[in-house]
């Protein structure tokens, strides 16, 4: 029998060539509004995102990222405008086929790690595999090759209690990816770990991003991710303020040149 999620194209890894772009912004505003007035979250934002890149979102709180972010996620819909991932326009889908794509096309990392207390670093990451409909044994399998992919094989019984930060995050990232999804989105993924820890996780998107092919999209303040990212897109007010390629930043401790702009981090985040 046709089902809901049996209408829609599908995305196939690989469909996209590395380079091309895998997600199409058009003209996407955001209005959220309210008993006495609106917010304009963003603003007419247009832009390619490319398969196989590592981009940071980055701007001042209330900047309208996160709603962007949202957006790329199919976590929200815009008011106006459209977001295409391949063939898939977001807008147009229903929430059950919204669901599916976040599923099986999306892997999702929380500044908090969001792992389920009682239960295993493998039982967390085999639960979002199950999700999909495989069975437990070919769910636990997945994800015991994501765990020691991100340096967990020796982790898989311990509980969220028994590990580190850094570690949690690990098992985060490893159930972001069990799914093979085609986009990694990761918001604040450093913002609770300390600086070395930090830079551990950075390197492990950035290999994910060489040996998987993923397409990694992380909102953060974090300057520390600027070093491996392929661009980075400021905003501002809902809009964009200009996107940097990585060769077009000097990254210097605690200061970022832009262009030739030579603003601290604290300036361009005001």
């Amino acid at each position: 029998m046709e089902t809901d999620t049996t209408k829609i194209p599908k995305l196939e890894k690989g469909a996209v060539a590395r380079g091309e772009a895998l997600i199409r912004v058009r003209n996407v505003s955001k209005v959220f509004k309210f008993r006495k007035g609106e917010v304009h979250a963003l603003r007419n934002i247009s832009v390619d995102l490319m398969c196989g890149e590592y981009l940071s979102i980055m701007g001042p709180s209330g900047s309208g990222k996160s709603t962007l972010f949202n957006m790329i996620g199919a976590l929200d819909v815009p008011t106006s405008g459209t977001v295409q991932i391949g063939p898939l326009d977001l807008p147009k889908l229903s929430s059950r086929q919204l669901a599916y794509v976040r599923c099986n096309y999306i892997g999702y990392i929380f500044q908090s790690y969001n792992l389920l207390p009682s239960l295993t670093a493998l039982r967390n990451v085999a639960l979002a595999r199950v999700y999909t409909g495989v069975s437990d044994h070919e769910a636990e399998e997945s994800a015991k090759r994501c765990l020691e992919q991100v340096g967990l094989g020796n982790r898989l019984h311990h509980r969220p209690d028994e590990m580190s930060g850094g570690q949690q995050q690990r098992v985060a990232i490893a159930r972001a990816l069990v799914n093979d999804p085609s986009i990694l989105l990761a918001d604040e993924p450093t913002a609770n770990l300390d600086f070395k820890t930090g830079g551990d996780v950075i390197n492990i998107l950035k290999e994910l991003s060489i040996t998987n092919g993923v397409t990694i999209i992380t909102a953060t303040h974090d300057h520390k991710m600027l070093k491996n990212s392929d661009r980075v897109l400021w905003i501002r007010d809902g809009a964009i303020d200009h996107i940097d390629n990585r060769d077009d930043l000097h990254i210097d401790e605690g200061a970022i040149s832009s262009l030739g702009g030579g603003e601290t981090l604290e300036e361009l985040l005001k």
